[in-house]
Protein backbone atom coordinates (compact mmCIF):
# COMPACT_ATOMS: atom_id res chain seq x y z
CA UNK A 1 0.00 0.00 0.00
CA UNK A 2 2.93 2.44 0.87
CA UNK A 3 4.00 1.96 -2.64
CA UNK A 4 0.97 2.42 -4.15
CA UNK A 5 0.58 5.30 -2.56
CA UNK A 6 3.79 7.45 -2.96
CA UNK A 7 2.94 8.77 -6.28
CA UNK A 8 -0.24 10.83 -5.28
CA UNK A 9 0.84 11.53 -2.42
CA UNK A 10 4.67 12.84 -4.79
CA UNK A 11 1.68 14.65 -6.80
CA UNK A 12 0.07 15.81 -4.49
CA UNK A 13 3.63 17.99 -2.91
CA UNK A 14 4.30 18.87 -6.42
CA UNK A 15 1.20 20.80 -6.68
CA UNK A 16 1.20 22.49 -3.70
CA UNK A 17 4.10 24.15 -4.65
CA UNK A 18 2.39 25.98 -7.55
CA UNK A 19 0.13 28.41 -6.85
CA UNK A 20 -3.50 27.40 -8.18
CA UNK A 21 -4.86 30.36 -10.08
CA UNK A 22 -8.71 29.41 -10.74
CA UNK A 23 -10.94 26.65 -8.90
CA UNK A 24 -11.71 25.84 -12.90
CA UNK A 25 -7.82 24.65 -13.27
CA UNK A 26 -7.90 22.50 -10.14
CA UNK A 27 -11.16 20.72 -11.16
CA UNK A 28 -9.96 19.80 -14.07
CA UNK A 29 -6.31 18.25 -12.38
CA UNK A 30 -9.03 16.37 -10.36
CA UNK A 31 -10.46 15.37 -13.03
CA UNK A 32 -7.95 13.77 -14.66
CA UNK A 33 -6.14 11.70 -12.21
CA UNK A 34 -9.64 10.35 -11.34
CA UNK A 35 -9.69 9.32 -15.15
CA UNK A 36 -5.93 8.08 -14.86
CA UNK A 37 -6.77 5.92 -11.69
CA UNK A 38 -10.14 4.30 -13.35
CA UNK A 39 -7.20 3.37 -16.03
CA UNK A 40 -4.59 2.03 -13.63
CA UNK A 41 -7.39 0.10 -11.62
CA UNK A 42 -8.82 -1.80 -14.96
CA UNK A 43 -4.73 -2.10 -15.72
CA UNK A 44 -4.23 -3.91 -12.55
CA UNK A 45 -7.48 -5.91 -12.88
CA UNK A 46 -6.81 -7.50 -16.12
CA UNK A 47 -3.11 -7.89 -15.21
CA UNK A 48 -4.13 -9.81 -12.10
CA UNK A 49 -7.28 -11.73 -13.05
CA UNK A 50 -7.00 -12.57 -16.67
CA UNK A 51 -7.63 -16.14 -17.84
CA UNK A 52 -3.91 -16.23 -19.66
CA UNK A 53 -1.15 -14.20 -17.77
CA UNK A 54 -0.50 -10.94 -19.94
CA UNK A 55 2.97 -9.08 -20.65
CA UNK A 56 2.87 -5.55 -19.80
CA UNK A 57 4.13 -4.92 -23.52
CA UNK A 58 0.99 -6.11 -24.84
CA UNK A 59 -1.37 -4.14 -22.35
CA UNK A 60 0.73 -0.83 -22.70
CA UNK A 61 0.51 -0.68 -26.28
CA UNK A 62 -2.89 -2.04 -26.35
CA UNK A 63 -4.03 1.02 -24.29
CA UNK A 64 -2.01 3.35 -26.88
CA UNK A 65 -3.71 2.19 -29.77
CA UNK A 66 -7.31 2.18 -28.37
CA UNK A 67 -6.33 6.00 -27.23
CA UNK A 68 -5.52 7.10 -30.75
CA UNK A 69 -8.02 4.98 -32.54
CA UNK A 70 -10.77 6.73 -30.35
CA UNK A 71 -9.50 10.08 -32.31
CA UNK A 72 -9.36 9.87 -35.76
CA UNK A 73 -8.26 6.89 -38.73
CA UNK A 74 -4.82 7.97 -39.15
CA UNK A 75 -3.66 8.44 -36.01
CA UNK A 76 -1.29 5.67 -35.14
CA UNK A 77 1.28 4.42 -33.24
CA UNK A 78 3.51 2.23 -35.07
CA UNK A 79 6.51 0.03 -34.00
CA UNK A 80 7.63 -3.40 -35.45
CA UNK A 81 6.31 -4.14 -38.52
CA UNK A 82 4.04 -1.37 -38.43
CA UNK A 83 6.92 0.85 -38.23
CA UNK A 84 8.93 -0.63 -41.08
CA UNK A 85 5.75 -0.24 -42.93
CA UNK A 86 6.13 3.39 -42.43
CA UNK A 87 9.53 3.95 -42.89
CA UNK A 88 9.28 2.18 -46.42
CA UNK A 89 6.62 4.41 -47.79
CA UNK A 90 8.97 7.30 -47.23
CA UNK A 91 11.49 6.08 -48.51
CA UNK A 92 9.57 4.34 -51.41
CA UNK A 93 11.34 0.30 -51.24
CA UNK A 94 9.87 -2.35 -49.58
CA UNK A 95 8.85 -5.85 -50.08
CA UNK A 96 5.28 -7.52 -50.78
CA UNK A 97 2.09 -7.24 -53.29
CA UNK A 98 2.20 -3.25 -54.33
CA UNK A 99 -1.23 -2.69 -51.86
CA UNK A 100 -1.88 -0.29 -49.42
CA UNK A 101 -4.62 -1.54 -47.24
CA UNK A 102 -6.73 -0.76 -43.85
CA UNK A 103 -8.58 -2.44 -41.34
CA UNK A 104 -12.36 -1.73 -41.04
CA UNK A 105 -14.83 -3.39 -38.52
CA UNK A 106 -12.38 -6.37 -38.31
CA UNK A 107 -12.12 -6.61 -41.79
CA UNK A 108 -8.78 -5.92 -44.16
CA UNK A 109 -9.70 -3.16 -46.82
CA UNK A 110 -7.47 -2.57 -49.65
CA UNK A 111 -7.22 1.61 -50.00
CA UNK A 112 -5.06 1.40 -53.57
CA UNK A 113 -3.08 -0.95 -55.57
CA UNK A 114 -0.13 0.58 -56.60
CA UNK A 115 0.65 0.91 -60.08
CA UNK A 116 3.20 -1.86 -61.83
CA UNK A 117 2.86 -3.93 -58.95
CA UNK A 118 1.60 -7.71 -58.52
CA UNK A 119 -1.59 -5.87 -56.74
CA UNK A 120 -1.95 -3.85 -59.84
CA UNK A 121 -1.38 -6.04 -62.57
CA UNK A 122 -3.79 -8.61 -61.11
CA UNK A 123 -6.67 -6.19 -61.21
CA UNK A 124 -7.28 -5.52 -57.34
CA UNK A 125 -9.56 -2.05 -56.89
CA UNK A 126 -9.50 0.43 -54.01
CA UNK A 127 -12.48 -0.72 -51.57
CA UNK A 128 -12.06 -4.85 -51.97
CA UNK A 129 -11.92 -6.77 -49.09
CA UNK A 130 -9.43 -9.74 -48.48
CA UNK A 131 -11.18 -11.97 -46.70
CA UNK A 132 -8.66 -15.15 -46.79
CA UNK A 133 -4.93 -15.47 -47.66
CA UNK A 134 -3.98 -18.89 -49.02
CA UNK A 135 -7.36 -19.92 -47.86
CA UNK A 136 -6.83 -18.64 -44.13
CA UNK A 137 -9.36 -16.32 -42.53
CA UNK A 138 -7.94 -12.59 -42.07
CA UNK A 139 -10.97 -11.50 -40.06
CA UNK A 140 -10.53 -10.07 -36.63
CA UNK A 141 -6.37 -9.34 -37.20
CA UNK A 142 -4.73 -5.86 -36.29
CA UNK A 143 -3.30 -4.14 -39.15
CA UNK A 144 0.06 -5.40 -38.22
CA UNK A 145 -0.88 -9.11 -38.20
CA UNK A 146 -2.53 -8.89 -41.89
CA UNK A 147 0.39 -6.78 -43.00
CA UNK A 148 2.30 -9.69 -41.59
CA UNK A 149 0.38 -12.57 -43.69
CA UNK A 150 0.79 -10.69 -46.84
CA UNK A 151 4.68 -10.57 -46.94
CA UNK A 152 6.67 -13.18 -48.01
CA UNK A 153 9.91 -14.43 -50.17
CA UNK A 154 10.17 -12.31 -53.86
CA UNK A 155 8.98 -15.17 -55.71
CA UNK A 156 6.83 -16.55 -53.60
CA UNK A 157 3.07 -17.55 -54.87
CA UNK A 158 -0.24 -16.24 -52.24
CA UNK A 159 -3.62 -16.71 -53.24
CA UNK A 160 -6.15 -14.19 -51.70
CA UNK A 161 -9.88 -14.36 -51.80
CA UNK A 162 -11.30 -11.12 -52.39
CA UNK A 163 -15.13 -9.33 -51.93
CA UNK A 164 -15.64 -7.08 -54.25
CA UNK A 165 -18.89 -4.26 -53.42
CA UNK A 166 -21.35 -5.04 -56.62
CA UNK A 167 -20.03 -8.88 -57.08
CA UNK A 168 -22.26 -11.58 -56.33
CA UNK A 169 -19.74 -13.90 -54.94
CA UNK A 170 -15.96 -13.89 -53.69
CA UNK A 171 -13.44 -15.00 -56.08
CA UNK A 172 -9.55 -15.89 -55.61
CA UNK A 173 -6.03 -13.87 -57.37
CA UNK A 174 -3.43 -15.73 -57.46
CA UNK A 175 -0.15 -13.54 -57.28
CA UNK A 176 3.66 -13.74 -56.98
CA UNK A 177 5.43 -11.31 -54.15
CA UNK A 178 7.78 -8.91 -55.72
CA UNK A 179 10.32 -6.78 -54.37
CA UNK A 180 8.37 -3.40 -54.58
CA UNK A 181 10.88 -0.62 -55.76
CA UNK A 182 7.89 2.13 -56.32
CA UNK A 183 9.19 4.79 -59.16
CA UNK A 184 6.73 7.31 -57.58
CA UNK A 185 6.26 9.35 -60.77
CA UNK A 186 6.43 8.00 -64.61
CA UNK A 187 6.09 10.14 -68.03
CA UNK A 188 5.13 9.10 -71.63
CA UNK A 189 4.53 11.55 -74.88
CA UNK A 190 1.36 10.70 -76.37
CA UNK A 191 0.01 13.13 -79.48
CA UNK A 192 2.46 15.37 -78.76
CA UNK A 193 1.09 15.77 -74.89
CA UNK A 194 2.70 14.82 -71.63
CA UNK A 195 1.54 12.36 -69.73
CA UNK A 196 2.92 12.48 -65.90
CA UNK A 197 1.54 9.42 -63.76
CA UNK A 198 2.10 10.04 -60.06
CA UNK A 199 1.27 7.57 -57.67
CA UNK A 200 2.43 8.26 -54.73
CA UNK A 201 4.51 11.38 -52.78
CA UNK A 202 7.58 9.82 -51.24
CA UNK A 203 11.09 11.19 -50.58
CA UNK A 204 11.92 12.16 -54.19
CA UNK A 205 8.42 13.00 -55.92
CA UNK A 206 9.26 16.48 -56.25
CA UNK A 207 12.56 15.96 -58.07
CA UNK A 208 11.04 13.19 -60.57
CA UNK A 209 8.12 15.20 -61.47
CA UNK A 210 11.14 18.36 -62.41
CA UNK A 211 12.92 15.59 -64.30
CA UNK A 212 9.60 14.36 -65.88
CA UNK A 213 8.77 17.66 -67.03
CA UNK A 214 12.18 18.33 -68.69
CA UNK A 215 12.28 14.91 -70.42
CA UNK A 216 9.52 16.11 -71.90
CA UNK A 217 10.55 19.26 -72.89
CA UNK A 218 13.46 18.00 -74.95
CA UNK A 219 11.85 14.69 -76.80
CA UNK A 220 9.55 17.68 -77.96
CA UNK A 221 12.02 19.88 -78.87
CA UNK A 222 10.40 22.17 -76.35
CA UNK A 223 6.72 22.05 -78.03
CA UNK A 224 4.39 20.03 -76.03
CA UNK A 225 0.66 20.85 -76.46
CA UNK A 226 0.32 20.64 -72.86
CA UNK A 227 0.34 17.97 -69.60
CA UNK A 228 -1.72 15.35 -67.62
CA UNK A 229 -0.71 14.93 -64.32
CA UNK A 230 -2.72 11.54 -63.58
CA UNK A 231 -3.17 11.49 -59.49
CA UNK A 232 -5.70 8.72 -59.68
CA UNK A 233 -5.24 5.96 -56.98
CA UNK A 234 -2.70 7.77 -54.89
CA UNK A 235 -3.25 7.66 -51.11
CA UNK A 236 -0.73 10.89 -50.84
CA UNK A 237 2.47 10.81 -48.79
CA UNK A 238 4.63 13.93 -48.00
CA UNK A 239 3.48 17.40 -47.84
CA UNK A 240 6.96 19.03 -48.62
CA UNK A 241 6.81 16.52 -51.50
CA UNK A 242 3.38 17.73 -52.78
CA UNK A 243 4.23 21.17 -52.31
CA UNK A 244 7.58 20.76 -54.53
CA UNK A 245 4.83 19.14 -57.33
CA UNK A 246 2.46 22.20 -57.16
CA UNK A 247 5.65 24.54 -57.15
CA UNK A 248 6.87 23.08 -60.21
CA UNK A 249 3.52 24.27 -62.14
CA UNK A 250 3.25 27.66 -60.28
CA UNK A 251 4.62 30.80 -60.69
CA UNK A 252 3.52 32.70 -57.60
CA UNK A 253 0.84 32.35 -54.80
CA UNK A 254 0.05 30.31 -51.88
CA UNK A 255 0.09 26.33 -52.59
CA UNK A 256 -1.60 25.28 -48.87
CA UNK A 257 -1.66 26.03 -45.66
CA UNK A 258 -2.26 24.23 -42.23
CA UNK A 259 -3.96 25.25 -39.81
CA UNK A 260 -4.14 23.86 -35.75
CA UNK A 261 -5.70 23.56 -33.10
CA UNK A 262 -5.46 27.23 -31.84
CA UNK A 263 -6.55 30.27 -34.27
CA UNK A 264 -2.88 31.62 -34.27
CA UNK A 265 -1.43 28.11 -35.46
CA UNK A 266 -1.16 29.20 -39.23
CA UNK A 267 1.44 27.92 -41.68
CA UNK A 268 1.21 28.66 -45.23
CA UNK A 269 3.46 27.44 -48.47
CA UNK A 270 3.86 29.15 -51.38
CA UNK A 271 5.54 28.86 -54.50
CA UNK A 272 8.65 30.12 -55.96
CA UNK A 273 9.25 32.27 -59.73
CA UNK A 274 8.91 29.49 -62.64
CA UNK A 275 6.56 27.55 -64.09
CA UNK A 276 8.45 24.30 -65.75
CA UNK A 277 5.35 23.81 -67.67
CA UNK A 278 5.87 26.75 -69.31
CA UNK A 279 2.11 28.39 -69.03
CA UNK A 280 0.94 25.77 -71.52
CA UNK A 281 -2.34 23.82 -70.41
CA UNK A 282 -2.87 21.32 -67.79
CA UNK A 283 -4.81 18.78 -66.80
CA UNK A 284 -5.00 17.20 -63.65
CA UNK A 285 -6.76 13.39 -63.24
CA UNK A 286 -8.11 12.70 -59.57
CA UNK A 287 -10.91 9.42 -58.49
CA UNK A 288 -11.85 8.55 -55.54
CA UNK A 289 -8.02 7.05 -54.49
CA UNK A 290 -6.69 10.42 -55.10
CA UNK A 291 -6.14 11.43 -51.42
CA UNK A 292 -4.31 14.00 -48.82
CA UNK A 293 -0.63 15.20 -50.68
CA UNK A 294 -2.59 14.36 -54.47
CA UNK A 295 -5.63 16.56 -53.52
CA UNK A 296 -3.33 19.46 -51.95
CA UNK A 297 -1.47 19.42 -55.98
CA UNK A 298 -4.73 19.37 -57.42
CA UNK A 299 -6.46 22.12 -55.31
CA UNK A 300 -3.92 24.22 -55.65
CA UNK A 301 -3.30 24.64 -59.67
CA UNK A 302 -7.31 24.11 -59.75
CA UNK A 303 -7.99 27.36 -57.40
CA UNK A 304 -5.28 29.23 -59.32
CA UNK A 305 -6.57 28.41 -62.19
CA UNK A 306 -3.75 26.56 -63.59
CA UNK A 307 -5.08 23.48 -64.68
CA UNK A 308 -8.27 21.86 -65.53
CA UNK A 309 -8.94 19.38 -62.80
CA UNK A 310 -10.92 16.07 -64.35
CA UNK A 311 -12.23 12.65 -63.33
CA UNK A 312 -14.37 11.99 -60.20
CA UNK A 313 -14.95 13.48 -56.60
CA UNK A 314 -11.29 12.59 -54.80
CA UNK A 315 -11.61 10.97 -51.38
CA UNK A 316 -11.21 13.81 -48.84
CA UNK A 317 -8.67 13.75 -46.29
CA UNK A 318 -7.89 16.94 -45.64
CA UNK A 319 -5.57 16.77 -42.07
CA UNK A 320 -2.08 16.32 -41.67
CA UNK A 321 -0.33 13.63 -39.91
CA UNK A 322 3.06 14.41 -37.86
CA UNK A 323 5.44 11.05 -37.51
CA UNK A 324 7.52 11.67 -34.16
CA UNK A 325 10.42 8.84 -33.54
CA UNK A 326 9.44 7.50 -30.01
CA UNK A 327 12.29 4.99 -30.16
CA UNK A 328 14.49 2.92 -32.52
CA UNK A 329 11.80 0.79 -34.01
CA UNK A 330 8.69 2.91 -32.95
CA UNK A 331 6.81 5.92 -33.93
CA UNK A 332 4.14 8.03 -33.31
CA UNK A 333 1.66 9.27 -36.37
CA UNK A 334 -0.87 12.09 -34.75
CA UNK A 335 -3.15 14.17 -36.77
CA UNK A 336 -2.23 17.77 -35.70
CA UNK A 337 -3.79 20.42 -37.98
CA UNK A 338 -6.19 20.35 -41.04
CA UNK A 339 -4.86 21.82 -44.05
CA UNK A 340 -6.58 24.46 -46.51
CA UNK A 341 -6.40 25.70 -50.02
CA UNK A 342 -5.19 28.37 -51.66
CA UNK A 343 -8.63 29.61 -51.38
CA UNK A 344 -9.15 28.66 -48.27
CA UNK A 345 -11.16 25.26 -48.53
CA UNK A 346 -10.90 22.43 -46.26
CA UNK A 347 -11.68 19.72 -48.57
CA UNK A 348 -11.69 17.12 -45.01
CA UNK A 349 -14.36 14.42 -45.42
CA UNK A 350 -15.76 16.90 -48.43
CA UNK A 351 -13.29 16.15 -51.33
CA UNK A 352 -12.20 18.38 -54.30
CA UNK A 353 -15.02 18.09 -57.04
CA UNK A 354 -13.41 17.98 -60.40
CA UNK A 355 -14.47 20.72 -63.09
CA UNK A 356 -15.66 18.21 -65.63
CA UNK A 357 -17.04 14.85 -63.95
CA UNK A 358 -15.88 12.40 -65.83
CA UNK A 359 -16.74 8.42 -64.60
CA UNK A 360 -14.06 5.96 -65.50
CA UNK A 361 -16.49 4.05 -68.32
CA UNK A 362 -13.42 1.34 -69.04
CA UNK A 363 -14.35 -0.20 -65.83
CA UNK A 364 -16.81 -2.46 -66.23
CA UNK A 365 -17.53 -2.73 -62.63
CA UNK A 366 -17.58 1.27 -62.10
CA UNK A 367 -21.45 1.60 -61.74
CA UNK A 368 -21.86 -1.52 -58.98
CA UNK A 369 -18.51 -0.82 -56.91
CA UNK A 370 -18.81 1.20 -54.15
CA UNK A 371 -16.85 3.96 -53.71
CA UNK A 372 -15.25 4.15 -49.99
CA UNK A 373 -14.18 7.83 -49.38
CA UNK A 374 -12.73 9.82 -46.12
CA UNK A 375 -16.36 10.35 -45.06
CA UNK A 376 -17.48 6.65 -44.70
CA UNK A 377 -15.11 6.16 -42.64
CA UNK A 378 -15.85 5.64 -38.57
CA UNK A 379 -14.54 8.75 -36.78
CA UNK A 380 -13.53 10.78 -39.54
CA UNK A 381 -12.02 13.71 -38.81
CA UNK A 382 -14.68 16.39 -39.55
CA UNK A 383 -13.92 19.80 -41.76
CA UNK A 384 -14.23 23.01 -40.01
CA UNK A 385 -16.05 24.25 -43.33
CA UNK A 386 -19.57 22.67 -43.72
CA UNK A 387 -19.89 19.67 -45.46
CA UNK A 388 -23.97 18.56 -46.34
CA UNK A 389 -23.91 14.91 -45.59
CA UNK A 390 -26.44 14.68 -48.60
CA UNK A 391 -24.61 15.85 -51.12
CA UNK A 392 -21.17 13.13 -50.22
CA UNK A 393 -23.80 10.33 -50.41
CA UNK A 394 -25.19 11.67 -54.15
CA UNK A 395 -24.33 9.43 -56.63
CA UNK A 396 -20.89 10.09 -58.34
CA UNK A 397 -21.90 8.62 -61.79
CA UNK A 398 -22.74 11.34 -64.49
CA UNK A 399 -25.78 11.19 -66.48
CA UNK A 400 -23.74 13.15 -69.45
CA UNK A 401 -25.23 11.58 -72.72
CA UNK A 402 -21.18 11.42 -73.61
CA UNK A 403 -20.97 8.94 -70.86
CA UNK A 404 -23.71 5.67 -72.23
CA UNK A 405 -20.54 3.90 -73.55
CA UNK A 406 -19.89 0.62 -72.25
CA UNK A 407 -16.20 -0.79 -71.03
CA UNK A 408 -16.82 -3.66 -74.18
CA UNK A 409 -17.99 -0.74 -76.47
CA UNK A 410 -14.87 1.56 -76.15
CA UNK A 411 -12.72 -1.83 -75.99
CA UNK A 412 -13.38 -2.24 -79.63
CA UNK A 413 -13.01 1.73 -80.25
CA UNK A 414 -9.24 1.10 -78.87
CA UNK A 415 -10.00 2.97 -75.46
CA UNK A 416 -8.72 1.26 -72.72
CA UNK A 417 -9.01 3.86 -70.28
CA UNK A 418 -11.70 6.35 -70.75
CA UNK A 419 -10.58 9.21 -68.50
CA UNK A 420 -7.01 9.60 -69.67
CA UNK A 421 -8.36 9.66 -73.51
CA UNK A 422 -11.23 12.28 -71.74
CA UNK A 423 -7.81 14.25 -70.35
CA UNK A 424 -6.11 14.34 -74.23
CA UNK A 425 -8.87 14.75 -76.09
CA UNK A 426 -9.78 17.84 -73.80
CA UNK A 427 -6.06 19.03 -74.23
CA UNK A 428 -6.47 19.01 -77.90
CA UNK A 429 -9.29 21.39 -77.94
CA UNK A 430 -8.03 23.68 -75.54
CA UNK A 431 -4.82 24.11 -78.24
CA UNK A 432 -6.73 23.80 -81.34
CA UNK A 433 -6.42 27.33 -83.02
CA UNK A 434 -10.10 29.05 -82.62
CA UNK A 435 -11.30 30.74 -86.11
CA UNK A 436 -12.45 34.68 -85.42
CA UNK A 437 -14.28 36.53 -87.71
CA UNK A 438 -12.69 39.20 -89.58
CA UNK A 439 -13.72 42.49 -89.18
CA UNK A 440 -12.88 44.08 -92.54
CA UNK A 441 -16.46 44.46 -93.75
CA UNK A 442 -15.48 45.23 -97.16
CA UNK A 443 -14.22 41.06 -97.59
CA UNK A 444 -17.52 40.23 -97.33
CA UNK A 445 -19.87 38.87 -100.36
Amino acid sequence: MTTKLLPPLALVGALALVPVTTSSLAAADSANYQELETFMSVYERVKAQYVDKVDDHTLIKGAIDGMLAALDPHSSYAEATDFDVLKATTDGNYGGLGITVGVEDGAVKIVSPMEDTPAWRAGLKSGDYITHINGELLYGLSLDEAVEKMKGQPGSSVKLTIVRPGRDKPFDISMVRERIEVRPVKWEIKDGIGIININSFAGNTGDATKAALLAIDKATGGKPLGYVVDLRSNPGGLLDQAIDVSDAFLERGEIVSQRGREKDDIERYYATPGDMAHGLPVVVLIDAGSASAAEIVAAALQDHHRALVLGEKSFGKGSVQTVQIMGPKAALRLTTARYYTPSGRSVQAGGIEPDINVPQLSDPDFKDRKVVRESDLRRHLLGQANVDEKLLEQDDLSKDPRFNFTAAELEKKGVKDFQLDYALRTLKRLRAPTNVASADTSKRS
